[in-house]
């Protein structure tokens, strides 16, 4: 069997898994809950502009703004979803020997990786897509706003969980299964509250509190995705209608990702993913 038709077998297999495991009815509850929450919000929102307390341009103003929130809502709940499917994956089968069985025979380890990888991402990232453009749908139904960029903002979110995803690949090389579920979506968070607190401090023009924002992005660059995912929902009216007052605001973006930071990221993606590779090599089974 081929390397490449190796990896496509493993990928559909690890697919086919991830599937049937108990988080994707966690994951699906989770989302339904979600998207009937949101559109019971939405709908008021759309009521209270018939009543004339809001105007047209407000309503779409405000949708524009709780669509940035409940999507960060679905990016942390495929956060979660992602980092414990990594984790079981890899890690999981090691400690019940599945591995080995596998890898006694002529199946290079690198290619098991990047099989299962390759059947993680499409799995979060389908989901993500799904989701997003579900609630997309709820809003345009409830208070009649779409998105100016949807395809480019769900791209960012799926880009964000195939992040997520490979780092919880690698982390589940070197620690437990539920150890590195935790610490991928801890790193998450964190990362999120870092670039809130980088926010803040580019509002108030303290350079350093600004900084840390930068440095957690270069780092982790899930929240650097996100707000280029927010910037790609929001109005584009939003940033002239609130002004400097709502600077550090964090479901507002001030601006797109340029090409350098995609390019990192990118980057970034396969130098993890080359050390999940080195470090699965080097792991005893």
């Amino acid at each position: 069997m081929s390397t490449a038709r190796t990896v496509l077998t493993i990928a559909g297999l690890t697919l086919r898994e991830a599937s049937r495991r108990k988080v994707l009815r966690a994951l699906a509850g989770l989302t339904i809950v979600l998207l009937v929450l949101s559109a019971w919000g939405f709908s008021r929102l759309s009521a209270e502009s018939e009543f004339g307390t809001l105007t047209s341009g407000e309503a779409r103003l405000v949708a524009s703004q709780l669509l940035n929130l409940v999507m960060f809502g679905l990016s942390l709940i495929a956060a979660l979803g992602t980092a414990f499917l990594a984790g079981p994956t890899l890690s999981g089968e090691i400690e019940s020997g599945i591995s080995l069985s596998l890898l006694a025979r002529p199946v290079r380890r690198w290619a098991v990786l990047a099989g299962k990888w390759l059947g993680l991402a499409a799995f979060g990232s389908g989901f993500v897509v799904l989701a997003g453009l579900a609630q997309c749908l709820v809003v345009q139904a409830t208070v009649g706003y779409w998105p100016p960029q949807p395809v480019v903002a769900l791209a960012l979110l799926a880009a964000q969980t195939v992040v997520l995803l490979t780092l919880g690949l690698l982390l589940s090389t070197v620690i437990s299964p539920m150890a590195s579920g935790v610490v991928a979506v801890g790193l998450f968070g964190a990362t999120w509250i870092a670039g809130v607190v980088g926010g803040i401090g580019e509002a108030l023009g303290n350079d350093g509190v600004a900084r840390v924002g930068t440095i957690s992005r270069m780092l982790l660059p899930t929240d650097g995705l996100w707000r280029g995912a927010m910037h790609a929902f929001q109005d584009p009216a939003a940033l002239l209608q609130f002004g400097q007052e709502m600077e550090g605001f964090p479901f507002l973006s001030e601006a797109p990702l340029t090409v350098a930071y995609l390019a990192w990221a990118a980057f970034w993606v396969l130098m993890i993913w080359g050390l999940a590779a080195l470090s699965f090599r080097r792991k005893d089974l």
